[in-house]
């Protein structure tokens, strides 16, 4: 039996997601996983539309694409998850962004301190105005720590982000090696408004995706 309390170290992670979704690493194999999945959605356009309104819908679903995956990279995110095919009528404005976490320094001689104490000042380090009004909660993935946060980010067009969006990040003690921690952050701008019906189904779809969440051993 692996997982923690056995002494082993996770050296990954899994989850199961729904089929719209794609993951995208972003350490190695991006421009693959990229291509890959432009060309599927190239490939779902119907032929009867007209070659000049193509064109134009292939290079902004392709400038968005790669906006996306690239502001994840800049973030030295390990993975991103986008719903790359329409659900409905219409896509999801949603993203969940997967990446590592490093504790804050402790005091030298000082005792360490308590596992949430670290969480919480992990997911607060370089939080936005919001986090004053953020909803957090401890509990566990898969058998570890887990801290979640939920709050509401104003618009930054400046990011690229010209609406508020609705976020949930989870942050866990990697089994086994207490210098590392996983974060999964989930956003969504619903149906254009972070506090509208959408936002708070895709919230608890969020919520019970984690649930799928294992880790992975060599």
């Amino acid at each position: 039996m692996t997982g923690p309390g056995t002494g082993q170290v996770a050296t990954g992670y899994r989850l199961i997601l729904p089929s719209p979704w794609e993951q995208i690493p972003l350490r190695q194999g991006t421009e693959e996983a990229v291509r890959r999945i432009l060309g599927e959605a190239f490939a779902r356009v119907s032929p009867e539309v007209p070659p000049d309104t193509v064109g134009p819908y292939k290079r902004e679903l392709e400038r968005r694409f790669r906006a996306s995956v690239a502001e994840a990279q800049r973030g030295r995110a390990l993975d991103v998850y986008l719903p790359v095919r329409p659900v409905g009528e219409a896509g999801l404005g949603a993203s969940i962004v997967v990446s590592e976490a490093l504790p804050p320094r402790q005091r030298a001689g000082g005792p360490p301190a308590p596992p949430t104490e670290v969480a919480v000042q992990l997911l607060t380090r370089g939080a936005p105005a919001a986090i004053g009004e953020a909803d957090l909660s401890s509990g566990e993935i898969d058998g570890a720590l887990a801290v979640r946060r939920e709050y509401v980010a104003g618009a930054d067009p400046s990011r690229g982000a010209e609406l508020a969006s609705r976020r949930v990040e989870y942050i866990a003690s990697v089994p086994g090696d207490t210098g590392r921690w996983f974060v999964a952050a989930f956003s969504t701008v619903g149906a254009g408004d972070p506090g509208d019906e959408l936002s708070e189904v895709l919230v608890t779809w969020f919520d019970a995706l984690m649930e799928t969440f294992r880790w992975r051993y060599a």
